[in-house]
This record gives C-alpha cells, sequence and structure tokens, in this order.
C-alpha cells in the first residue's frame, strides 16, 4: 500500500499515467521518474529519403473569393508579425516555460483527456506514455510508430481532426498496423518532439521505423489530408520500407539462433560442471547438517536449562515477597484449599483486603505448579482476573472479587496453550 501510494503522488494521483508508467517498467523501460541522463531524442531525421507530403491550403476561387483573400491579407500579416515579435521578445523577459518538461506521461495524459472532451473518444488507441517509451516500443516491437503533433490553435486542426483522424476507416487502419502516439505543441513534451522532428505546419504527422538500426523518420505528412488520401500515403510508406523491418527481424532471428546455439553448449557444459559440484555439494551439506543438528540440540538443552533456572529463581522471589499468612482467628482472613492439576491439595490463610494477585504469587511459587495457569472458582463456575490487563491495571482485592471465609478454588493448567 506504502508503493502504491507513493507511485500516485509521483503522478499527482492520476491513475491512468501510474498505471501505464508502472506497466513501461515491467517491459523494461525506464520510468519517467527515474530517467537516464537528459540526452537528445535518438531519432534520425537528416536521412534525405524521407518521404514527405505536403497538402496546401485551397487557393481563393472567384472573385468575391480573391476580394475577401485580398482585403484580409494586410491584417493576417500585420497579426502575424506582430504576434511573432511579442513572442520573440517575450522570451528574453520570460522563458518559454514548454522548454523544462517535468511531467511528460502527464503532458500526454492531459492532452488525450482534451482530446476526448472535444472529440469524443472514438480515435485511434493513443500511446499513454513518454515519444522515448514509444520508440523504444515502437524499435523493441519492429513496429512503425506514427506521430501525430496537435496545434492548438492552427485554423486546420479542428477540421483534420473530426474529418479525417476520428473516421472510423483511418482508425481501423492506424489500430492494426503500428503504434500511435500523440501530444499538443503547448505542452512540454509535445514542444520537446516538435523541436527534434521540426515540422513546418499542421497538422503534422510523421512515421518513425527502426531502420539501419537506428529509429528513422521515414515519412512527413503535413496539411489538411483527407482519411482515404492518409491511408494511401501511409500504405505507400509501409510497403516502400517493409524490406528494412524485414531484414531487421531476419537479423534478429539470426542472433536470437546463435544465441540460443550457445546458450546449449554452454548448458551442455555446466550441466556436466554442476554434477560434479553436486556431489560436493552433497557431501558438504550433510556434514553440515550433521554439525546443525548437534548444534541445535546442544542449544536446546543450554536454553531449557536456562528456562528451569530462571523459572525457579523467579519462584524464589515470588516465594520471599509474599506477605505473612494471618492467623486464623482473624476475622479478615479467607481459607483457600486450592485443588492442582496433578490432584494434590494445598491450604492456606489470606486477608479480604489482600490483592487477587498474592494468590497468583503463592501459588506461582509452589513446586508443583505449572508454569502457566488460572485460577477458577467451582459454582458458579468464572476465572478470576490476577494478573494486570489492559482494561483492569489493578487486580480486584479478594473482598472485590466476592470470596468468602472459605473457599475451594482450581488451579487449570494453561502450559500446552
Amino acid at each position: 500500500m506504502d508503493q502504491c501510494r507513493r507511485t500516485l503522488e509521483q503522478h499527482n494521483w492520476n491513475i491512468e499515467a501510474a498505471v501505464q508508467d508502472r506497466l513501461n517498467e515491467q517491459e523494461g523501460v525506464p520510468s519517467v521518474f527515474n530517467p537516464p541522463p537528459s540526452r537528445p531524442l535518438q531519432v534520425n531525421t537528416a536521412d534525405h529519403r524521407v518521404y514527405s507530403y505536403i497538402v496546401s491550403r485551397p487557393q481563393p476561387r472567384g472573385l468575391l473569393g480573391w476580394g475577401y483573400y485580398l482585403i484580409m491579407l494586410p491584417f493576417r500579416f500585420t497579426y502575424y508579425t506582430l504576434l511573432d515579435i511579442f513572442r520573440f521578445a517575450l522570451r528574453f523577459i520570460r522563458p518559454d516555460p514548454r522548454a523544462r518538461v517535468t511531467d511528460p506521461v502527464g503532458d500526454v495524459v492531459s492532452f488525450i483527456h482534451s482530446f476526448e472532451e472535444k472529440y469524443g473518444r472514438s480515435h485511434p488507441v493513443f500511446y499513454q506514455g513518454t515519444y522515448s517509451q514509444a520508440l523504444n516500443d515502437a524499435k523493441r516491437e519492429l513496429r512503425y510508430l506514427l506521430v501525430y503533433l496537435h496545434g492548438d490553435d492552427h485554423q486546420d486542426t479542428d477540421e483534420f481532426c473530426r474529418s479525417t483522424l476520428c473516421t472510423e476507416e483511418v482508425v481501423t487502419f492506424l489500430n492494426t498496423r503500428m503504434l500511435f502516439w500523440a501530444c499538443s505543441t503547448s505542452k512540454p513534451e509535445g514542444y520537446r518532439v516538435s523541436q527534434a522532428l521540426r515540422e513546418n505546419t499542421y497538422p503534422f504527422l510523421a512515421i518513425i521505423m527502426l531502420k539501419d538500426r537506428k529509429m528513422t523518420v521515414v515519412g512527413r505528412l503535413e496539411g489538411v489530408i483527407q482519411p482515404e488520401d492518409l491511408i494511401n500515403q501511409l500504405t505507400f510508406i509501409i510497403d516502400a520500407n517493409q524490406t528494412y523491418l524485414m531484414s531487421e527481424r531476419l537479423e534478429r532471428e539470426e542472433r536470437n539462433q546463435t544465441q540460443v546455439l550457445r546458450q546449449q553448449q554452454d548448458e551442455a557444459y555446466l550441466a556436466s560442471l554442476r554434477a560434479d559440484q553436486e556431489k560436493e555439494r552433497k557431501k558438504r551439506e550433510e556434514l553440515e547438517q550433521r554439525k546443525q543438528e548437534e548444534e541445535k540440540v546442544r542449544q536446546s538443552a543450554l536454553a531449557e536449562e536456562r528456562r528451569r533456572r530462571t523459572l525457579e529463581e523467579e519462584k524464589e522471589r515470588k516465594s520471599e515477597c509474599l506477605p505473612p499468612e494471618p492467623p486464623a482467628d482473624d476475622p479478615e482472613s479467607v481459607k483457600i484449599v486450592f485443588k492442582l492439576p496433578n490432584d494434590t491439595r494445598v491450604e492456606r490463610r489470606f486477608l479480604f483486603g489482600q490483592s487477587l494477585t498474592v494468590i497468583h504469587d503463592f501459588l506461582f511459587s509452589l513446586k508443583e505448579t505449572p508454569e502457566k495457569f488460572q485460577i477458577v472458582t467451582n459454582f458458579p463456575r468464572r476465572v478470576l482476573p490476577c494478573l494486570p490487563t489492559e482494561e483492569q491495571s489493578n487486580p480486584p482485592t479478594l473482598k472485590e472479587a466476592g470470596l468468602s471465609r472459605s473457599e475451594v478454588l482450581f488451579v487449570q493448567d494453561l502450559t500446552d496453550d
């Protein structure tokens, strides 16, 4: 429970992020809360053979469309120029908070929640982990990884998500063919990935795979793309790079076979070595076991002797501390006959004002009395509270216990219990 609580606290009590992070750790992926030393994302983006497909915005149509475009052009130019100048100046005053990644899993999970709130739950299965973890899984499983960078403020983002990304055919295609990782560039994790992939416009999609033993961007899709066109472009990229994955699978199989062969040879050698070692080990174990048994018997005898001496000393101490027996004619005296478990009888007088602890100490001091016992009345049958408890720190007196001037009490052996 303590470990679960610490994990949830690390994830700000976000159970989905906590579960995903724990699953990633079990699969051998480093936890985002115990990351390796910071280093650039290991993705090859310098390959000149990267397939790039850019969909431009449609040009204005008709006289009215061109007129509106020319009228709004100065305003758009002025707005975006002033906005860029403002952002550039703001960087000198306050550094971009997106440059510091503190909770990458939280960034991804937060984007997924906001995406579902706006576009619904019918969408491709998002990878709920960091970009680095998605790369590691794609590399380990030899699968394609499709990265989607979401531009919140871009004018084409809403149309792409509703008309393309969330359509049934695109969802089915992505869920069956590749891993899908997405994040908003307004989040630190998404901003870091955008700096690594260097997108030009939004919506932006990049398909990454293991190529020449490096995770490499093999396709870039930018702009608003229709569902059928998106599936065709992704299929083309997959078919064009399928030989690389097949080659990597063959290399892995060869490496695995070589490792299996070496392992079998090592196991055959170790089997004979273990047989000899097993014989020697059994001899040592038998000798050691005999020594341990002898030592155990000796220690048991010593422990029993110490226990017996301690018990005798305790009985003597209790006997010496007993108050003197009152005379028979004392009006406050109580005559008690004790029946011991071995059928012997012991008789002694006590005072009404004395605690029941005195009775217990008297019986404990007798050699015939068992080590553990309790004192029971005959009728009505009840156990006398002779020892302090949490509820009653001071046992009652004989008078408070309801004893008469002459009593017969039974000593019950509790040693077995």
